[in-house]
């Protein structure tokens, strides 16, 4: 058996008096595929940058074979100091290849770069996959890479994997990026309180094996030492309450995955289908024909569209073809050029916000979610600002606290918790795994999976899709947008058939086709009937939304029940019959207004 590449002994690293590492032993071999996994703080990529050899331990042994070349890809490159791109890439080549320049060539043609841009002026997404090719050149013994996927689409993470299946050295990865890791790694190290746990299997095994050692060290512990056992449930916190939560949770997934899948089978067409904040009306948003280009370049042809209340929707695609473009005309902030967008009533909307714009550095954790007092409503319902925080992964000691203070993956969890404690019935999420780490990222997913509101969802994450969409919204490039139900995988094994179907169909209706009769003349303006209808639905619509409310404050008053459990019961009747009737007059009024614009 060939030795190790490099090895690391009894190292210890200390940030002040808090120790980092302690007696900490690992090894790289040859063909190792590992996956660096630990909780968010836990220093995994310190430790990365100590196999690097960029930070020195206080004590202990790095020892790396003569001869071997380490290359370490940080999440955040720096690509200043190049005049062009292609400068940039070949500075990654080694000693010994330096003549040969052409391989920059094949690599920036293989990611669709062109050599001679600034490397100072490119996009997040640009910038990772520029990083990424003078790393995968440089002929390294042992690549490390740090969160690789950031900013990429999902095309480039698939270039990704064949790429490093193609690479011959020890290659350790830091990545939230389930499904990623899961299709690349052979080895899992796990850095967890100091010290680096070996598992001689692939991510896809950590769960159950991390799993295992808890219960073990719960077992072991709780006679013992009941302050390590509280720290081991805080530090693990989600890993084993998570995968129980998750069976259930799926389970609704997979139902509502039915459902949707059984109404487009029905339209035959695309369609879209925390509950928190007003009740929205059951169609959300109905889109007739829309499409939309820019400077004679198709973005998207025309399609319709409906999204109804509850409905879980991911909108797939490589980075440029118009994702972001889709989301804004669905929700109103750009106009189609063709056809039309409604929206239903009682929308409460609320983009999450990656960027932490809402974050002041200068106020504390507490000033941050706290309008004064020391409960903050979360969706409709009071909760203690520090086991609200708690929630979100943040010790009590933290609450006070400033926000300058947090690390990277702190600062998203803490914008996550000001953001989803908004009232909200419509959520958008523009890419929001984004530079989160795994904790933050299960928090997030927890979150939305008890969500019941509607969700529209852009993102390159497959796991993520697959765990949270009830249908994928895909656009491929070629103008045309489609429905699939479920998640990314599914879309993946429906794509193929459903492109035989439309061959097949096509070619049918071809041999088939018929003289179509002349169209009959069509209304040309709305009966009087309708006309009516239109005038006195919003305010019968109004009426039912003051019923509603006055209900639900009746019921809400402390024994009512209890005194009067007969008057409760036909309140309780009345408001169910009320929120009936409102949401059918709401659908009449959507239908009602879609006609009279397509009259127009």
């Amino acid at each position: 058996m060939a030795p190790p590449l490099l090895t690391i002994t009894e190292m210890a690293l200390r940030f002040g008096e808090t120790p980092l590492f302690e007696g900490l032993e690992l090894s790289i071999g040859d063909r190792d595929r590992i996956s660096l996994v630990g909780r968010n703080g836990s220093g995994k990529s310190t430790l990365m940058k100590v196999i690097a050899g960029q930070v020195e331990a206080d004590y202990g042994e790095r020892f790396l074979q003569p001869g071997c070349h380490v290359t370490y890809l940080d999440q955040e490159p720096d690509l200043s100091g190049y005049d062009t791109l292609h400068d940039y890439v070949a500075s990654g080549l080694s000693e010994a290849s330096q003549e040969e320049t052409y391989r920059v060539d094949i690599i920036l043609e293989d990611i669709k770069l062109d050599p001679l841009l600034d490397p100072t002026k490119l996009s997040g997404g640009e910038g990772r996959r520029a990083a990424l090719a003078r790393a995968l050149i440089s002929d390294a013994d042992i690549l490390l890479l740090d969160e690789p996927t950031n900013h990429l689409d999902i095309q480039t993470i698939q270039w990704l994997e064949e790429s490093l299946a193609e690479f011959r050295g020890g290659l350790v990865i830091i990545s939230h990026d389930r499904t990623f890791l899961n299709n690349v790694t052979n080895t899992t190290f796990w850095l967890d309180r100091g010290r680096v746990r070996r598992l001689d299997k692939g991510f896809a095994h950590f769960e159950e094996w991390s799993e295992t050692i808890i219960e073990q060290e719960r077992v072991e512990r709780a006679k013992l030492d009941k302050l390590i056992e509280k720290e081991t449930d805080w530090s693990h916190k989600g890993i084993t309450a998570r995968r129980k939560r998750n069976m259930g949770r799926m389970r609704n997934l997979w139902a509502l995955r039915e459902q949707r899948a059984d109404q487009i089978a029905v339209t035959g067409q695309a369609k879209l289908g925390l509950e928190s904040g007003k009740a929205a009306g059951k169609k959300v948003i109905e889109a007739k024909d829309i499409s939309k280009s820019f400077n004679g370049e198709v973005i998207f042809e025309p399609f319709s569209l409906r999204v109804m209340r509850g409905d879980r929707i991911g909108i797939i695609g490589p980075n440029g073809v118009g994702k972001t473009t889709l989301l804004k005309v669905l929700t109103g902030q750009l106009a189609p050029d063709t056809g039309t967008v409604t929206h239903g009533t009682n929308l409460e909307i609320t983009f999450l916000d990656q960027k932490r714009a809402l974050l002041d550095e200068n106020a504390t954790l507490w000033d941050t979610l706290s309008d004064g007092g020391d409960h903050i409503m979360v969706r409709g319902h009071s909760k203690h600002i520090v086991s609200y925080l708690k929630d979100f992964l943040f010790d009590a000691g933290q609450v006070r606290s400033p926000v300058s203070s947090l690390s990277g993956g702190e600062k998203n969890r803490l914008v996550l918790a000001k953001t989803l404690a908004l009232p909200t019935n419509f959520l958008i999420l523009d890419e929001p795994t984004n530079d989160l780490d795994m904790d933050t990222l299960d928090l997030l997913q927890d979150m939305l999976g008890e969500y019941d509101g509607t969700l529209i969802l852009v993102s390159h994450d497959r796991d993520f899709l697959d765990r949270i969409v009830t249908s994928s919204l895909v656009l491929e490039g070629d103008g045309k947008v489609l429905e699939y139900p479920g998640g990314y995988q599914d879309y993946i094994r429906q794509r193929a058939s459903r492109k035989a179907e439309e061959a097949a169909a096509a070619a049918a209706a071809k041999k088939a086709a018929k003289p179509v009769d002349a169209p009959q003349n069509r209304a040309v303006k709305l009966s009087y009937k309708h006309q009516r209808a239109l005038e006195n639905l919003p305010k019968e619509i109004a009426k039912l939304e003051s019923d509603i409310t006055k209900f639900q404050i009746k019921l809400g008053e402390v024994d009512f029940y209890s005194k009067d459990p007969e008057g409760f019961s036909k309140i309780n009747r009345a408001l169910e019959a009320a929120m009936a009737d409102l949401a059918a007059k709401e659908e009449e009024w959507l239908e009602l207004e879609m006609l009279r614009e397509e009259m127009k």
